[in-house]
């Protein structure tokens, strides 16, 4: 019983922990009111859809015909999570991994991953980044993919040369605008 009793303890004082934790802060050189829910912007997310993640993959892969390859693609939506995937015939194994990789890492940095290779150089701003968020891939081939000027997803391609998986995402990515 004691054993019990205890457990309640330390569980509602880690509740009031993480109460404290996630409570907004307010300090004395802050505007004499707290902002209240109804008088920010109503807060907006897009989202890629399912419908839109088969028209970019249709483009990726119609892309990929026409240029000879076979390829691996991947699609994230605005969270980051896997959305579409293809492998085609006789696309290479170690590829699906990559694809993946580079839609998630275009989507968490929002921009083109060969741009964030070229910061993760040695010397560069970004150098080691692609060993958080449980790896990723800093070269070309990840694209995000936007409606208007808001990222709702991302793609990934991986199956050929880093040009030709670009041109391939880009391919993908350009079938929502």
């Amino acid at each position: 019983m004691r054993f019990i009793n205890r457990l309640a303890i330390l569980g509602a004082g880690s509740a009031i922990a993480a109460a404290v934790l996630v409570s907004p802060v307010w300090s004395e050189d802050m505007p004499s009111e707290k902002p209240m829910a109804s008088d920010s912007a109503a807060l907006s997310t897009l989202d890629l859809s399912l419908d839109q993640a088969h028209v970019i993959l249709a483009a990726a892969v119609a892309k990929s015909k026409e240029i000879g390859t076979k390829m691996d693609i991947a699609i994230v939506d605005a969270g980051g999570n896997l959305k579409a995937f293809v492998r085609e015939d006789g696309a290479w194994l170690g590829s699906i991994d990559i694809s993946i990789k580079k839609a998630k890492t275009a989507r968490y940095f929002d921009m083109n991953t060969g741009e964030i290779g070229k910061l993760s150089q040695p010397g560069g701003p970004l150098f080691g980044i692609e060993h958080s968020n449980g790896g990723l891939i800093t070269f070309p081939g990840g694209v995000p993919i936007k409606s208007g000027d808001t990222v709702i997803g991302a793609i990934g391609v991986s199956g050929s040369s880093v040009e030709n998986d670009h041109t391939v995402a880009e391919a993908g990515a350009a079938a929502t605008k």
